[in-house]
Parts: C-alpha cells; sequence; structure tokens
C-alpha cells in the first residue's frame, strides 16, 4: 500500500466529524467543506512527521480547529434574522431585506454529519450538537472561546489536550471555557425538549406543515404551529414571533393551491422540507430548504434558507415536473 492509500485510509473515518466540527466552528456549509479540505491537505503535508505523541483523532482535531481560527479572523459572525434585533409587530409590511455585507448562517443537512446506522446514540449526541439555535448561540462568542467550548463541552476533549492544540496554557484554556460558558448562558436558547426528525410526533408535524403549504390552508397551520412559533426568513432582517403575528404573515405569501410543493428532509438534527415554487408551464422550481424546529404541543420555529442551490446539498432535483 503506498503513502496515499494509508494515509486516505487512516483519515477519511474523521470526515463527517470534521464537517460538523468545521461546521459550528464556522456556521456555513461551504467553508466547513472548504476546511475539512484544508485539514486533510495540511495533515498529508505533515504526516510524515506525526510522531504519535497524541491520537490520530486528537491531531486532526488540532489542524482542523486552528483552520478554522485562521479562517474567523477573516469572517464576521453568521446570524440568524433574530440574532439581528426584535421580532417585527408589522406581518402586513414587506419583510425588510438585508444588505449583501450579512453572511448569513446556513443549514448543514443530517445526511453529512450523521455517524452510521449501528450507532444510534452517536447520532442523537450528534444531532443535538447541530440545533440551528445551539449554532446561532455559538455565534456570538469570539473564536477561541468557541473553539474551547466545542471540545471541551461538545466534543469531550480534556484541557490538556484542548491547550496542547491552541499552543495556550490550561489555565489559559480553563479561563476560555469560563468566558464561553457565560456567554452562552446569556445568549442560547433552550433546546432540550426538541423532538428528533425521526420521532413519529415529528415526522407528522412536518407532514401537516408541508399539506399546509401546499393546499394554502391557514387553519391547517395554525393547529401545527405552537401559540409561541417565531418564523425567520434568513436573507431578511425581518422576523415575526407569536402564531399570530406568523399567520398573518404568511397569509400574504401562500398563495393559492399548488402555489408550493415540498418534500421531507433533516437539517441540523430537525426535520426539516425542501421547498419548490410554481413557476410557468406549472413546474416547480427550487425556492430555499426550510428547518422547523419541533416540540411537545407543536412547531415551535420556522428557519426559511430562501437559497435554491441549498438544494442539491441535500440530494434534492432543481425542480420538479408539473404535478
Amino acid at each position: 500500500m503506498g503513502k496515499d492509500e494509508e494515509f486516505a485510509g487512516l483519515v477519511e473515518p474523521f470526515r463527517r466529524e470534521l464537517l460538523a466540527h468545521c461546521y459550528r466552528m464556522m456556521g456555513t456549509l461551504d467553508e466547513a467543506e472548504d476546511l475539512v479540505q484544508e485539514t486533510f491537505l495540511r495533515a498529508w503535508r505533515g504526516y510524515a512527521t506525526f510522531q504519535g505523541r497524541s491520537s490520530l483523532r486528537v491531531w486532526l482535531y488540532k489542524i482542523a480547529t486552528n483552520a478554522c481560527l485562521s479562517a474567523r479572523e477573516r469572517r464576521s459572525r453568521r446570524p440568524l434574522p433574530s440574532g439581528l434585533g426584535p421580532p417585527s409587530k408589522e406581518p402586513d409590511l414587506p419583510p425588510k431585506a438585508a444588505d449583501g455585507e450579512i453572511v448569513w448562517l446556513q443549514p448543514i443537512p443530517d445526511a453529512m454529519v450523521t455517524p452510521g446506522p449501528g450507532d444510534p446514540a452517536a447520532i442523537v449526541t450528534m444531532r443535538e450538537r447541530l440545533r440551528l439555535t445551539l449554532i446561532a448561540s455559538l455565534q456570538h462568542l469570539t473564536p477561541r472561546q468557541r473553539a474551547v467550548y466545542i471540545l471541551r463541552e461538545g466534543l469531550g476533549f480534556s484541557a490538556a489536550e484542548v491547550a496542547g492544540m491552541l499552543g495556550i496554557s490550561v489555565v489559559a484554556g480553563k479561563s476560555l471555557l469560563q468566558r464561553a460558558r457565560t456567554g452562552m448562558e446569556e445568549v442560547a436558547t433552550a433546546v432540550d425538549e426538541a423532538m428528533e426528525p425521526n420521532d413519529p410526533a415529528a415526522r407528522v408535524l412536518l407532514a401537516r406543515y408541508m399539506a399546509a403549504f401546499e393546499n394554502s390552508d391557514l387553519d391547517a397551520l395554525e393547529r401545527a404551529l405552537r401559540k409561541d412559533a417565531a418564523l425567520e426568513m434568513v436573507g431578511h432582517t425581518t422576523w415575526f414571533s407569536g402564531v399570530e403575528t406568523c399567520l398573518r404573515y404568511i397569509g400574504h405569501v401562500i398563495g393559492a393551491p399548488g402555489t408550493w410543493r415540498m418534500l421531507p428532509t433533516a437539517a441540523n438534527g430537525q426535520p426539516a422540507a425542501a421547498v419548490y415554487r410554481r413557476v410557468e408551464d406549472g413546474v416547480y422550481q427550487a425556492f430555499g430548504v426550510a428547518v422547523l424546529a419541533v416540540a411537545s404541543g407543536g412547531i415551535t420555529g420556522i428557519v426559511l434558507f430562501s437559497e435554491p442551490d441549498l438544494l442539491a446539498r441535500f440530494g434534492m432535483p432543481y425542480r420538479l415536473a408539473a404535478a
């Protein structure tokens, strides 16, 4: 076996978890994929000098984390609309489009990061670490605080291992972790009650949500939403909170029955829908991805990422034939 084949056989099993790690650090799938490739390139270049003083996993996470930190020096935080201000109380007005300087948070398909089917506990853990509310909360930390928090709290590396990864003292690492914990307490939203996307109740609510849009049935949508539901539309700074306000806005955009089609999927450990809008000749064209927060009592949040190109990342077609 040649060097390249040996190296690939050793590092490839870590691709999914490194992608999830880079995504948590960066907040966008595109950058996360680029940084995983950068990690493997740096690791390949340094493999001959890898002495095995740490595990291969620790070594790869060190490379990936520092690649992310270097990239973050040139980037601002990636928000969701709810991270930019309070909810709008004017659902009858057009939402305010954001300026082009904002780089928004992106969703990540579950299929790209979840472990194999043989380890259900690992799948649940991975999904919990990727909830949209958690990723959005991490954006409020400094890059180094975020790195320490993810490595210690999320991945369970020791204080000494994290200090070695970042080239700092254990004391400095503990100080960063404490500040990160304080920051997360200030901005984090509880996600403990969130349902898994394969939970039967979550699947039912996703189906009701999709059917309500496809049939332009606001009454059915109201029954699927909780009273405290929120609606965010990435690309706009306007967002809404409360079922009545959300439904008033949706009433302006839902259109006639048949305007929308949706296909079920999963993103960030949450139920999601690939969204298509009818265009000429009745063909449906990619519109974006809607990620749902589902808990006991109904849907608590909808985040619509109106990026048609995202559907290819979820393995979905760009167009659907007329129904």
